[in-house]
């Protein structure tokens, strides 16, 4: 069976917005590692364009820190899914589809060992709450933001979703990274 693994930088209040965190050195090679071992990343249309063409353009280009260029490179490398019922065309290695979520990521699980990237946070809360995703990798920064949308705000959990924390690592920064598994 495959996995679904979902990784995500949050505030300790819980907000997700991408401003609030500057991932230094130690947190994009925490990230990097992730998207190393993944086949296929999967994300929505609005996560998408974050990442591309941001992410292949600086691998195309050389640029940034050794870590930026690491994880670049990475995410360039992987194959992409993309679910999105108006984004027109995708770059480079992604592919775009147009309905049944659910059910993709349950003919992915199918394929043996194979490894399910998934970020954002729309996608992924309509995904945890079909129970498909198997692993969850939270990097919470030291900063209370106060204001914004939270992170599983609208999830529609059919029950209470218990996690087991298999891994807590503390980051230079006062950021803590914390690995759970869905028992």
């Amino acid at each position: 069976m495959g996995n679904v693994v979902y990784g995500i930088n949050i505030s300790v209040d819980g907000c997700f917005d991408h401003t609030f965190a500057n991932p230094d050195e130690e947190i994009m090679d925490y990230f990097t590692n992730l998207i190393q071992d993944a086949d296929v990343i999967v994300y929505g249309r609005k996560t998408y364009e974050l990442m591309v063409p941001y992410w292949p353009d600086a691998a195309k280009a050389q640029s940034g820190t050794r870590a930026e260029l690491d994880f670049a490179q990475a995410f360039t490398a992987t194959d992409k899914i993309v679910f999105s019922k108006t984004l027109g065309t995708v770059k480079g290695n992604s592919r775009i589809i147009r309905d049944n979520p659910e059910e993709e990521i349950r003919k992915l699980k199918q394929q043996p060992g194979t490894k399910i990237s998934i970020g954002g946070v729309t996608l992924p809360s309509q995904l945890i709450a079909a129970g498909l995703v198997d692993e969850f990798y939270f990097v919470v920064h030291p900063v209370i933001v106060g204001k914004g949308a939270r992170l599983f705000d609208r999830i529609g959990l059919p029950e209470q979703l218990n996690l087991k924390l298999t891994e807590a690592k503390i980051f230079k920064s006062g950021a803590v990274g914390l690995h759970y598994l869905k028992p």
